[in-house]
């Protein structure tokens, strides 16, 4: 995962944060629940990252070295 992602990813969480917290103050449900999801998605997001990070290097471990 770039740096980058990891910022938009942190930024997305972020929104998400404080459309719930604005859902809060002013009583509203549907911003709260939003806000949430938002959350929720970039959470997501990073896992998904993340596991792809992992596959490439499992994958870069079980590749035979040729160079023998």
């Amino acid at each position: 995962m770039t740096d980058e992602d990891k910022m938009k990813h942190k930024a997305e969480e972020a929104a998400g944060k404080a459309k719930e917290k604005a859902g809060e103050v002013a009583d509203n449900e549907q911003a709260q629940a939003e806000g949430m999801t938002e959350q929720t998605k970039a959470k997501l997001k990073k896992a998904g990252e993340k596991a792809k990070e992992a596959a490439e290097e499992a994958k870069g471990a079980f590749k035979r070295d040729d160079s023998r």
